[in-house]
């Protein structure tokens, strides 16, 4: 129980859990982009991630940073190396907004022209 000098500042009380209630914390893990579309991406994590699971990702798109929600489609094993295993995770993006649509159709159109001029 806290010192009731604590309980005092608060302004709503808390109460105390018998028993066990569990939770889960999201925390940004980087990953690797290896293909991408304005309705999902081909992930690499150090991290498994469930099956049908959302999740919030953070792009950045040149010179735009986008938060998009994810649904896993597929997540399997792709490497297996001594000093990490790597996952290979398929995301549709979901609840897409148009500023989103918009920075990714002008990422893939700068991507789309720079390999244009670099094939000439």
């Amino acid at each position: 129980m806290a010192p009731a000098h604590e309980s005092e500042k608060r302004a709503v009380e808390r109460i105390a859990i018998l028993g066990e209630l569990h939770g889960e914390v999201m925390v940004f893990q980087p990953m690797t982009i290896r293909e991408i579309s304005r309705r999902g991406a081909q992930v690499e994590s150090s991290v498994s991630l469930q099956l049908n699971s959302i999740h919030q990702f953070r792009l950045q798109l040149g010179s735009r940073s986008v938060v998009a929600s994810g649904r896993v489609a597929y997540c399997r094993i792709s490497d297996i190396n001594q000093a990490a295993v790597v996952y290979s995770a398929g995301i549709e993006f979901v609840d897409r907004t148009p500023r989103f649509d918009f920075a990714m159709d002008e990422f893939i159109n700068h991507l789309k022209q720079e390999r244009e001029i670099s094939s000439l």
